[in-house]
């Protein structure tokens, strides 16, 4: 799952002046750095494994500039989707208040924090900029939570967050 809590709702301590809890949620990734680096070397691999017929021939000089460019091309398209993909949402509950912080890939910051009690959490299953569509609604403003995972990631996190929310509430 391309998100995680990582703080449990059960162990909050009485004062109630940490976070009850803590969801960090990321998109998928189905290329990690690792793999980058093993599928470009072996990308350069097959792609040298030829050459070596041409190698001290004039077409060698003609097929090389292409090969630098399509290598190029493929490490900076590759660089550029990491990067867009560079977006993680943080979303904090407390006893009296939930807090959701949004990074996106320009590293510019979003912020939306509402009354715990007030907070309502929405799915919609049509309608909206994807299928399973989760939105959070307080404070007069609906903002939207994981648009970027996958239908049935939405459903799950919908249910979790229908859960979280009132046991957070209560913690006080």
């Amino acid at each position: 799952m391309p998100y995680e809590w990582v703080k449990n709702l059960p162990d909050v301590p009485e004062d109630g002046s940490d976070p009850v809890a803590e969801l960090h949620l990321w998109p998928y990734r189905s290329l990690p750095r690792k793999g980058f680096v093993a599928f470009f070397a072996i990308t350069s691999l097959f792609i040298a494994l030829p050459l070596v017929a041409v190698i001290g021939s004039k077409v060698l000089w003609g097929l090389l500039p292409f090969i630098v460019l399509v290598m190029g091309l493929m490490w900076y398209m590759l660089e550029r989707s990491y990067r867009d993909g560079d977006v993680i949402e943080t979303l904090t509950l407390w006893p009296d208040r939930i807090h959701l912080l949004r990074r996106d890939q320009k590293g510019k910051t979003h912020t939306w924090e509402c009354n715990i009690y007030w907070a309502k959490v929405s799915l919609y299953p049509t309608g909206g900029p994807v299928p399973n569509y989760v939105t959070l609604k307080g404070n007069s403003r609906e903002v939207e939570i994981g648009a970027f995972l996958s239908e049935d990631e939405r459903k799950e996190l919908h249910s979790e967050l229908v859960l979280a929310l009132p046991r957070a509430a209560r913690k006080q």
